[in-house]
């Protein structure tokens, strides 16, 4: 077992608690694998250029939302694309339901092609295309979408009278060198993988609802005792919103980010302040040290229950004490996962190790222990995939989120701390708005130092 850094009092108090936010959250939110793997040249990811044309109207409580959907892509690929895949993330948990309780996410009304029966769960539905879209050729398809959110205490899910909408609005899968990515969703985790997008979306609500979304966002006002909240998001992987009667501020960062923040009336003010303090700070931070924050806006959703903490582009959901949350991690997945993007379910570590690294950046973290080399068992890799880790869900969060930025601070020794840095920024440049993986990772670290990576590699199980 590889043991966490030494630091001081008040910073090993931080990071217990961001810690212990993270394993609530993974104990509370796996099945097999399908296909998943790396880009590789000659057969570029596809669909891509993808824009979500999204109008949706809420119900009194923001429980249930329907509306239609348009996606208009390009086919990146050198071969011909046949059909499609949509993903409902948001049936995930419920699979294809049951005759008396369907599934939280329903397609219907499909238009610009054929639809096929719903597999892996009722999380991928498959759209076949009227001909085949050559290289370079856009087309769109369009659907009615229905989402019920349902009553657990989850990304998506409900909290009291507030409603979380994450993973809930249908998206493309990717389509690359390994076939069509299809893997199955896990609950302990995150299988979530697209390629940047952009995204304009109406959401029609009651007055008395705040929403918060992914984007730029603005309200007008709609029919009598209704919103309408306005976003538009560019290159972004998904979209997520909340509702519910939340209290909120607004404040810009030195740097210039418009951070909103939204908590329930029964969450700690003391942690309020703390993660809107730690929110306008990290934001900042990690645009000088990974690169300028490039979305303009970013809202901090913070109740009392929610467990832990879940990131998307622009929204960050917070289980908030008075000790705040894990703010700092799911601020630093901005970079790690929204503008760097990765296969989590094939990659998970090259988010959440990356994402709590950074959260060992912002804490100043400038001393680590990692002398016990243990593991686990014989079977744990820094680089295992969700098939794995959910079949070892004992040692998932101390791999992924303690051995994972125990080994990028051994590289930062390697490296030396001044080359990391420009390493880490460089990086994101490189991979900006694109997708990481293990290989790429690894050829860009060689690249910084004369000396063979290969046993520090081994050593850590970077495979």
């Amino acid at each position: 077992m590889s043991s966490l850094p030494a630091w001081s009092s008040r910073t090993a108090l931080r990071l217990l608690v961001v810690m212990l936010a993270l394993l609530v959250t993974a104990a509370s939110t796996v099945t097999g694998a399908v296909t998943a793997g790396a880009v590789t040249a000659g057969a570029a990811a596809t669909p891509d250029r993808l824009r979500y044309d999204v109008n949706m109207r809420g119900d009194s409580d923001g429980s249930h939302w329907t509306g239609r959907q348009q996606v208009s892509f390009r086919n990146a690929s050198e071969r011909p694309l046949r059909e499609v895949y949509v993903r409902l993330w948001g049936n995930g948990d419920d699979g294809c339901g049951t005759p008396g309780r369907p599934s939280p996410v329903r397609v219907s009304m499909v238009r610009g092609g054929a639809p096929g029966p719903l597999t892996v769960n009722c999380t991928a539905l498959r759209i076949t295309l009227p001909k085949p879209l050559a290289h370079g050729a856009r087309t769109a398809i369009a659907f009615d979408v229905s989402i019920t959110v349902p009553g657990r205490n989850n990304r998506f899910g409900r909290e009291g009278a507030f409603r979380f909408l994450g993973n809930a609005l249908p998206v493309l899968a990717v389509h690359d060198a390994k076939g069509w990515h299809l893997d199955p969703y896990v609950s302990y985790g995150e299988s979530f993988y697209t390629l940047a997008s952009d995204f304009r979306v109406r959401l029609d609500h009651p007055s008395a609802l705040k929403v918060p979304a992914t984007g730029r966002t603005w309200t007008r006002a709609g029919r009598p005792g209704r919103t309408v909240t306005h976003s538009v998001a560019q290159r972004v992987r998904d979209f997520a919103w909340a509702a519910g009667p939340f209290r909120t501020a607004i404040q810009t960062s030195p740097g210039g980010v418009r951070v909103k923040s939204y908590w329930s009336p029964d969450t700690p003010a003391a942690g309020v302040r703390l993660n809107r303090k730690d929110g306008v700070a990290a934001v900042d931070l990690f645009s000088k040290e990974f690169g300028r924050y490039p979305y303009g806006e970013i809202d901090l959703v913070m109740t009392h229950r929610f467990a832990g903490g879940m990131e998307y582009p622009g929204l960050v959901v917070l289980g908030t004490t008075e000790e705040g949350s894990a703010t700092v991690h799911e601020v630093a997945h901005q970079w790690w996962y929204g503008i760097v993007g990765n296969d989590e379910y094939h990659s998970p570590w090259l988010d959440e190790s990356f994402a709590q690294y950074a959260n060992a950046r912002y804490y100043g973290w400038d001393g680590f222990d990692c002398s016990d080399d243990s593991w686990p068992s014989p079977t744990a890799a820094l680089t295992n995939s969700m098939a794995y880790w959910s079949a070892h869900r004992d040692e998932y969060f101390q791999v992924v989120y303690g051995t994972g930025p125990c080994a990028l601070a051994g590289l930062e020794r390697v490296l030396g701390a001044g080359t990391m840095a420009r390493f880490i920024k460089k990086y994101a440049h490189d991979h900006w708005y694109g997708v990481s993986t293990t290989a790429a990772f690894k050829r860009a670290a060689q690249s910084m130092t004369h000396r063979d990576l290969g046993p520090f590699w081994r050593k850590h199980r970077i495979r």
